[in-house]
């Protein structure tokens, strides 16, 4: 019994350290990521805890960081929430809804400073989605949009070939 208790409250802790690892990043920082040539692909969303049509589509990235698990892709979750919810908000929506894909936490105000450099036709609306493949060149697409169930892997299938 105790061995039981103690492997529960070794996964619990395993689930608590992966949500508190939800870094509060700059512009800078995630420019970084978006430059890194270490991933062949990569897909950021841009999400929010309020947004509705952000938080029904969220479980696609997840699926698709596990579908191509290995294969050099990495899934990044940009949150738009602001930085002082991060422990009221952020990490209680991240566990309740056991996200296994990478989140940070954007923590910018002046988004008009940068969202040109992420898509020139990004008008700031999320969910938004950049893929990007570095695998023979640089090829960016960029979607300002909602992914209805199972359209996420669809054009990311696409995107890869």
């Amino acid at each position: 019994m105790k061995k039981i208790l103690f492997l529960v409250f070794l996964i619990l802790a395993v689930a608590e350290v992966k949500a508190n690892e939800i870094e509060v990043i700059k512009f800078s920082d995630l420019k970084e990521i978006i430059e890194d040539k270490n991933n062949d692909l990569l897909v950021v969303n841009f999400w929010a805890t309020w947004c509705a049509p952000c938080v029904k589509e969220l479980h696609q990235f997840d699926e698709l960081q596990e579908k191509y698990k290995g294969q050099n892709v990495r899934v990044v979750l940009v949150s738009f929430d602001f930085a002082d919810q991060l422990n009221k908000r952020v990490i209680p929506f991240v566990e309740k809804r056991k996200v296994k894909s990478e989140v940070v936490l954007l923590d910018e105000t002046d988004y008009n400073s940068f969202l040109d450099k992420i898509d020139p036709s990004w008008s700031g609306a999320i969910p938004a989605t950049l893929m990007i493949d570095r695998r023979n060149g640089l090829r960016k697409e960029f979607y300002e949009k909602e992914f209805k169930e199972g359209q996420l892997d669809q054009i990311f299938s696409k995107f890869i070939n």
